[in-house]
C-alpha cells in the first residue's frame, strides 16, 4: 500500500498533483520529490501544455505544477485555457536563470496562476533541501485555495457603487505623501492592476512588500515596469522615494520608511514567519508618517500587516483592504477588516481610483 493510499484509508485524501514539465529528467525528479510527501499523490506527468489541458479536462487534479517553456503549448497559454475552462490552483515551477525568464513566468500569474516557485534541480545546491521543502509546502498550501474561472478584467471604475465601510481617514485634513502596499499569495496580478491604473504623473511614491520566492523579484520588477508604465525598481537603503516611483522590498530584507523620509532596509528577525514583512513597512509608516500615509493590504495567507494597518488607521492614515470576492486568499485583508483597520474595502480595479482621489484631497 502506498503512503497516499494509506492516507485515503485513514480518511484524509492525498493532494492530487499534475506535473507539466518538458524535460524528462526534471519531470522525473519533480515527481520523485512530490511523492516523497505522503500527503501528495502525483496523478499525472505530461511534457507540454496541450497535454496538461487535456489531462485537466478528463481528470481534475487538485493542483497543477506548471513549467513555462514547453513545446506545442507553453505554460502561459495552458494556464490561460485551464483557468477559463476548468479553473484550479496552478503553481508555476520555473528555473530562474535570468530576469527575462522570471518576467515571463509572471505572464502566467496574469492568466490566473496563483504562485511562482523556483524549480529545485541541482541536487548539489546548498539550498536544494530548502527549495524542496518550499516546493512541497507551496503545493500543500495552494491545494486549499479556492479559485474561480478567469474572466476578462473589468475596466477601472466599473465595479459596484461603493464598498467603503466609512469615509477614508485623512482624505480632507491631510494630504498623504506616501503609499505602502502589502501583498502575498495572489498579489502580483493585483499589484499590476492597481499600478496600471495609476497615472504616470501620480504624485506619491509607492513602497511595496510582496511575499515572493527568492529569485523572482527582478523578473517581477521588469514585468511590472513593462506592463504598468511606472518607474518600478528594487529599493535601496537610504534613498529618498520619489513621486510616481514604485519601490519593492529586496529579497530577505525588511523595508520601511525612516524618520527622515528615506527608505530603510533591515535584516531584523522575520515577522509572521517572513522577511520582508508587511508589518515592518506599515509600522514604520504609522510611526513616521501618521496621517500623511496610505496603507493598502492585499490578498494573502495569514495576517501579516493586519495589526499594523490598524495602527496606521488609528493614527489618521487612509487605509484600504482588498475585498473578499477578488482575493485569491482573504487571510491578510480579512484579518485587517476584522480588526476594523480598513477605512475602505475595495476590489483591485477600484483601489487605483481611490489612491488617485486620496492623492488629490478636496479641502474641507
Amino acid at each position: 500500500m502506498t503512503d497516499a493510499s494509506a492516507m485515503k484509508d485513514s480518511g484524509r485524501a492525498a493532494i492530487k498533483v499534475l506535473v507539466a514539465e518538458d524535460s524528462s529528467v526534471a519531470r522525473l525528479l519533480l515527481v520523485r520529490l512530490l511523492q516523497s510527501d505522503p500527503r501528495i499523490d502525483v496523478v499525472g506527468a505530461v511534457s507540454d501544455g496541450d497535454a496538461a489541458l487535456q489531462f485537466v479536462q478528463q481528470a481534475k487534479p487538485d493542483v497543477v505544477l506548471m513549467d513555462i517553456h514547453m513545446p506545442r503549448m507553453d505554460g502561459f497559454e495552458a494556464t490561460r485555457r485551464i483557468m477559463e475552462s476548468q479553473p484550479l490552483p496552478i503553481v508555476v515551477c520555473s528555473a530562474v536563470s535570468n530576469t527575462r525568464d522570471a518576467a515571463i513566468a509572471f505572464r502566467a500569474l496574469e492568466a490566473g496562476a496563483i504562485a511562482c516557485i523556483e524549480k529545485p534541480l541541482a541536487q548539489d545546491d546548498p539550498q536544494f533541501a530548502a527549495k524542496v521543502a518550499h516546493l512541497l509546502e507551496t503545493v500543500r498550501l495552494m491545494s486549499e485555495v479556492k479559485v474561480v474561472r478567469r474572466r476578462p478584467r473589468p475596466h477601472a471604475g466599473a465595479g459596484p457603487e461603493s464598498l467603503a465601510t466609512k469615509p477614508p481617514n485623512g482624505s480632507c485634513a491631510t494630504a498623504p505623501r506616501i503609499v505602502g502596499i502589502g501583498a502575498s499569495t495572489g498579489g502580483p496580478p493585483v499589484l499590476q492592476t492597481i499600478l496600471g491604473g495609476l497615472p504616470r504623473s501620480f504624485p506619491l511614491p509607492v513602497l511595496v512588500v510582496q511575499h515572493i520566492a527568492p529569485g523572482f523579484l527582478a523578473g517581477m520588477v521588469a514585468w511590472l515596469a513593462e506592463t504598468t508604465g511606472l518607474q518600478v525598481r528594487i529599493a535601496s537603503y537610504g534613498i529618498e522615494p520619489l513621486p510616481g516611483h514604485v519601490y519593492l522590498a529586496p529579497d530577505d530584507f525588511h523595508m520601511g520608511i525612516g524618520a527622515h523620509g528615506r527608505i530603510v532596509l533591515s535584516r531584523e528577525r522575520p515577522e509572521n514567519h517572513v522577511r520582508p514583512a508587511v508589518s515592518f513597512l506599515f509600522r514604520s509608516l504609522a510611526e513616521h508618517c501618521g496621517p500623511a500615509a496610505v496603507g493598502v493590504l492585499l490578498t494573502g495567507m495569514g495576517h501579516d500587516g493586519a495589526r499594523e494597518l490598524k495602527a496606521m488607521n488609528d493614527r489618521g492614515a487612509a487605509t484600504i483592504a482588498q475585498d473578499q470576492g477578488s482575493s485569491v486568499v482573504h487571510g491578510m485583508p480579512g484579518s485587517a477588516i476584522a480588526l476594523n483597520a480598513a477605512a475602505q474595502i475595495l476590489p483591485p480595479e477600484r483601489i487605483a481610483d481611490a489612491l488617485v482621489a486620496l492623492a488629490h484631497p478636496v479641502p474641507g
